[in-house]
């Protein structure tokens, strides 16, 4: 229960943050996409299942305030959270590389989905410009704050198995 609530909190802040405190951080007009990066950290901390359960959170959220369809974010980020899970057996807590390979190319693998499914089929084809204005700079702030941001989230994780542990330890 205190994994639940923990995670509903960091989900909460981080949907805060990205909203209010880096939008008005932007440069060019383009802000992190925290939701991303808790999305992907929790896929390839913690299996599929809790990547899927974050991600649908995290889009779900982003549908209800900013979505003009209910579903599309929430299945999307869910996706990401599923795919990130596949990395559970190769993730270490020291190494920083794999998080950072993962949380950049899941950002821009949303984009460009984001990318053919809002603009693509509307016949807004202009794909060089939607790249270098939208897409290369998101991903490179993202993975910018990541560096502080994952390592947030990788002690938050630690101190909660810590805790699973012990509580466990109890009952055997």
């Amino acid at each position: 229960m205190r994994r639940k609530i923990t995670v509903i909190v960091i989900i909460i802040v981080c949907f805060l943050l990205q909203n209010t405190i880096f939008k008005s951080l932007a440069i060019a007009s383009v802000s992190p996409n925290l939701l991303i990066v808790v999305t992907s950290s929790f896929g390839f901390m913690r299996g599929k299942k809790e990547g899927m359960a974050v991600g649908f959170i995290c889009g779900f959220l982003i549908d209800i305030f900013f979505g003009g369809i209910i579903g599309f974010y929430a299945l999307l980020y869910m996706y990401i959270g599923f795919l990130n899970g596949f990395f559970r057996k190769s993730f270490f807590p020291e190494e920083v590389r794999l998080p950072m390979l993962l949380i950049g190319a899941s950002d821009f693998g949303l984009n460009l989905v984001i990318y053919f499914f809002q603009f693509f089929f509307r016949n807004r084809t202009d794909f060089g410009y939607y790249v270098v204005r939208l897409m290369v700079p998101e991903l490179i702030y993202t993975i910018i704050v990541t560096l502080i941001l994952y390592y947030i989230l990788l002690k938050i994780n630690g101190h909660l198995e810590e805790i699973e542990r012990r509580s466990a330890s109890k009952f055997v």
